[in-house]
């Protein structure tokens, strides 16, 4: 397997500055000094995997609405991340307009009624399934990361899951206290 090509940082949870800049990715990777990229891949629907559907509480094989990019550090793939929205709440709005949204897709949703309110996020190491090995041009035996984070309103309805899939061997997870917090 040797060296990866490149390794970029995510740190766990996100600071408040980043999480509400218009590209987590882009921040994250300016702040490292790395140049990133980000090409969207698929804007449309699509069924619910059972994470999704979960998350998004919908029944699996639900049509949600899926928005998936590729997410690139000096040329290399080193993330997919995908949002989930529920068409319920989100068809014929901009959200389902193709290409990336200004601000942010966060601000765009909230401009929309919705104000967020709690976050839940699972981290899973595992192979890599369907055409990701080749999205992400990992080695025979890499695995990924998938991170899937699911966000609720302020009144606890399900509005967004974000799933990224990430080359292992390029990514560094830094865990963060909240302020004040001193232990781990």
């Amino acid at each position: 397997m040797g060296q990866p090509r490149v390794v970029v940082r995510r740190s766990l949870p996100s600071e408040p500055a980043v999480r509400g800049s218009a590209s987590l990715f882009l921040t994250e990777a300016e702040r490292q000094g790395v140049r990133a990229g980000r090409r969207m891949l698929y804007v449309g629907p699509e069924p619910a995997s059972e994470h999704v559907a979960a998350g998004l509480r919908v029944e699996p094989g639900t049509p949600v609405l899926a928005r998936r990019k590729l997410l690139l550090a000096g040329d290399v793939p080193v993330r997919v991340a995908t949002s989930f929205l529920r068409l319920d709440l989100f068809a014929d709005t901009p959200l389902c307009e193709p290409g990336f949204l200004a601000p942010s897709l966060q601000a765009r949703i909230e401009e929309l009624g919705h104000r967020f309110g709690r976050a839940e996020e699972h981290l899973v190491a595992r192979p890599p399934g369907g055409d990701e090995a080749a999205t992400l041009e990992v080695d025979p035996g890499e695995w990924v990361v998938q991170i899937v984070r699911a966000s609720y309103s302020a009144e606890d309805l399900p509005i967004h899951v974000l799933e990224t899939v990430c080359a292992a061997s390029r990514h560094v997870f830094d865990i963060v206290q909240v302020s004040g917090a001193d232990e781990f």
